[in-house]
C-alpha cells in the first residue's frame, strides 16, 4: 500500500510545495521510502528519491530544486520488490518526451510482463518494483504512436494499452513531457484515487491524490473520483481531458475502509468514519447476541478507535483507553520474523493498570493477521491486572493473502487459516473472541455507503475481481520465503 500525489498548475505556479505537503499527510500509507518528480518550463525533469519518511528525505535545498509547475510525488510500503532504495518511486524514461511514473497498488502478472518487453518492446527492467513495468508497456506505447509533441488521443491510447497488457490493481499519476499530468485507475478501481481543483491567481491547480484528505487539508475543492478505467490529462494549457477506456465490475479495496485509510478520509464516495461507526454497531448487535458482560471497551489504536466508540455506546458500557500507542513504531504485522514483532509489540504499546486492573475488559481491534500481536497485547494486559480479556475484531477472518498491494504474510501464516473462531481464541489466549461474519461485514460497509454493492474481499474471501492469481501468489511466497531465509542466515552470521 502506496501514497501517491500529482499536482499540474498554470505558470507560476511551485508544484512542488503542494506535493510535499500532501505526501506528509499521506505518510501513514508508507513510512519506508519516498520521491518527488518535477519538470519545469525547459522541460528539464528534477529528481529526489529516498529510503525514510518524507521530511527525512526532503531538506529545503531540495525543495528549491525541485523547480516546475507539475510534478508527482509517491510514499512507499514495499510489496513486490527487494524493499530497498532503488525501488523508490516515481519512476522516470527519457523517451518519448519523458515520462515519470508512480503508482499504487500490485501487477499480478509480472513475471509474464517482464519477458513481454524484453522480447517485444526492446525494453529492459532494471528493478523490482512494478511500476517500472506500467512505465515501460505506457511509453513503449506512446514511443510506437509518436508525434512531435504527445496529443491527448495518444495518451489515451497508451493508457488503453496499459489496461490490455497490465492485470491487477494500480492506481497511477504520470508526469508526461510536453503533455502535463496524467492519472488512472485500473479498470476494477481497486485502489483509490481522485482529483480536485484549487482556484490559485495565475488560474487553476489540479491535483489528484490516493485520499481526499490530503487535497482536502490544502484547500483543493470539487473533489471527484476517478473512475474505474478512466484516464483523466490535465493538460499544461489548463485543460482537463477525461475518457473511461475499460470499465468493469467496480470493486474498491474494502480494506481501505478497515483499516489503511485514513478516518477523515472519503474514498469512492465512502466516507470511512461513518463505515467505522457502522463496523461498531454490526460487532455490538453481535457481542449483544452472544457475548459476556463486560466493565469497558478498548480499542486496539488507532484504527479501531471509531468503531470502539459506538460500540461501547449500543453496548452500554464505558469507552476507556486501556493501550497506549507509540506513533513512532513501525507496524508490526509487516516485520518479518517472530522475534522482531513481539519486541515491537512491546515498544509500540503499553498498558493503563488504572483502566484495567479487576476489570472483564472487551479489546477491539480492526482485523487479526499472524495473532502474534494479539497475543502479545492479550498477555500484557492480563498482567495490568484485568480479571478477563476478551477480543474482537470489526472484520472477517483474514484467510488469504492480498495480492493487490497489501503485503500481509503468506497463506500459511495466517492465525485464521484452517481454524474454527474457538480455536483462534485460544491461539490467541482471549476469553473469548468474535469475529463479524463476511455477510455482516460487507452488509454494514453498505449501510454506509449509498449505491455500492460490490467490494475486492480477496483477503478474506479468496475471490479476487481480477480473476485466477494462483501463480503470482506462489511466485510472491516463494519470494517471501526466500527473503524470510536469507534475513534468517544474515541474522546468524551477525552473531
Amino acid at each position: 500500500m502506496c501514497g501517491i500525489v500529482g499536482v499540474c498548475g498554470p505558470e507560476g505556479t511551485d508544484a512542488v510545495l503542494p506535493i510535499y505537503d500532501s505526501m506528509v499527510t499521506l505518510q501513514h500509507r508508507g513510512q519506508d521510502a519516498a520521491g518527488i518528480v518535477t519538470c519545469d518550463l525547459d522541460g528539464r525533469f528534477h529528481i529526489k528519491k529516498g529510503e525514510g519518511l518524507v521530511r527525512e528525505i526532503f531538506r529545503e535545498k531540495n525543495i528549491r530544486r525541485l523547480r516546475g509547475r507539475v510534478g508527482i510525488g509517491h510514499v512507499r510500503y514495499p510489496t513486490f520488490g527487494s524493499g530497498s532504495g532503488e525501488d523508490a518511486q516515481p519512476f522516470f524514461v527519457p523517451n518519448p518526451y519523458g515520462v515519470a511514473m508512480a503508482h499504487n497498488g500490485n501487477v499480478v502478472n509480472f513475471a509474464e510482463l517482464i519477458s513481454e518487453l524484453k522480447v517485444r518492446d526492446l525494453r529492459h527492467c532494471n528493478s523490482g518494483c512494478d511500476v517500472e513495468i506500467l512505465l515501460h508497456v505506457f511509453a513503449s506505447a506512446m514511443e510506437r504512436d509518436g508525434n512531435a509533441q504527445p496529443t491527448p488521443d495518444q495518451v489515451f491510447r497508451a493508457v488503453g494499452e496499459v489496461f490490455r497488457r497490465v492485470h491487477g490493481a494500480y492506481s497511477v499519476v504520470t508526469l508526461v513531457g510536453g503533455a502535463g499530468l496524467l492519472v488512472f485507475r485500473d479498470p476494477h478501481g481497486i485502489r483509490p484515487l481522485l482529483f480536485g481543483r484549487l482556484e490559485g491567481p495565475q488560474g487553476p491547480i489540479y491535483a489528484a491524490a490516493s485520499e481526499s484528505v490530503a487535497l482536502g487539508l490544502l484547500g483543493f475543492k470539487r473533489l471527484e473520483d476517478v473512475r474505474p478505467g478512466e484516464a483523466v490529462l490535465f493538460t499544461l494549457d489548463g485543460k482537463v481531458h477525461r475518457r473511461v477506456l475499460d470499465s468493469r465490475e467496480h470493486a474498491p479495496c474494502i480494506f481501505e475502509l478497515i483499516y489503511f485509510s485514513r478516518p477523515d478520509s472519503i474514498t469512492d464516495g465512502a466516507s470511512v468514519y461513518e463505515v467505522r461507526l457502522a463496523l461498531g454497531r454490526a460487532l455490538a448487535a453481535r457481542w449483544a447476541a452472544e457475548g459476556e458482560p463486560i466493565d469497558a471497551v478498548i480499542p486496539v489504536p488507532h484504527a479501531a478507535c471509531t468503531a470502539a466508540i459506538e460500540l461501547a455506546s449500543r453496548l452500554g458500557v464505558p469507552y476507556r483507553e486501556g493501550l497506549v500507542k507509540n506513533r513512532y513504531v513501525g507496524r508490526t504485522f509487516i516485520m518479518p520474523e517472530d522475534a522482531d514483532r513481539r519486541r515491537l509489540v512491546r515498544q509500540n504499546f503499553s498498558t493503563v493498570p488504572s483502566v484495567l486492573a479487576g476489570k472483564d475488559v472487551l479489546l477491539l481491534d480492526d482485523s487479526i493477521v499472524r495473532g502474534n500481536t494479539v497475543y502479545e497485547i492479550i498477555e500484557m494486559v492480563r498482567a495490568a491486572g484485568a480479571k478477563k480479556v476478551y477480543f474482537a475484531s470489526y472484520s472477517a477472518p483474514l484467510r488469504h493473502p492480498c495480492v493487490y498491494g497489501i503485503d500481509m504474510v503468506t497463506r500459511k501464516d495466517f492465525v485464521a487459516r484452517g481454524r474454527e473462531v474457538e480455536e483462534i481464541g485460544r491461539e490467541i489466549g482471549a476469553d473469548r473472541l468474535v469475529y463479524l461474519t463476511l455477510e455482516e461485514m460487507l452488509s454494514a460497509a453498505r449501510s454506509a455507503v449509498p449505491g455500492r454493492t460490490g467490494f475486492c474481499t480477496g483477503c478474506f474471501s479468496g475471490k479476487y475481481p481480477t480473476g485466477d492469481v494462483s501463480e503470482y501468489a506462489k511466485n510472491l511466497e516463494e519470494e517471501r520465503e526466500t527473503m524470510r531465509r536469507l534475513r534468517q542466515l544474515e541474522a546468524v552470521s551477525e552473531r
